[in-house]
């Protein structure tokens, strides 16, 4: 299945069987990769399980997002994963990896 598929954004909520990382990818995408209230709920969903290495990939593509490179950095390190900056392939490679 592909991501566009699997991340059909035009309901009102993600689909109850995805995990906690894959609803914040979500709600990242449902708000276009910008800051706004989809991206306060994927942050707020990061922040609740901080430490936990899906998560805090996805709290890096978040700082990303907002313009906090040296956020971003710090939560791409917890997360052992190489920093990037292009947040749409980004997203991308997330979605395919949760």
């Amino acid at each position: 299945m592909s991501s566009s598929s699997r991340f059909d954004v035009s309901t009102a909520e993600p689909p109850n069987d995805f995990s906690e990382p894959l609803k914040a990818l979500w709600w990242l995408k449902k708000g276009g990769l910008t800051l706004g209230p989809e991206w306060e709920k994927a942050h707020e969903i990061c922040q609740g399980a901080e430490g936990e290495p899906a998560h805090d990939w996805v709290h890096a593509l978040c700082h990303l997002i907002e313009g906090d490179h040296g956020n971003a950095g710090y939560w791409f390190r917890m997360a052992g994963k190489p920093v990037q900056r292009d947040t749409e392939a980004l997203w991308q490679d997330m979605a395919q990896s949760l």
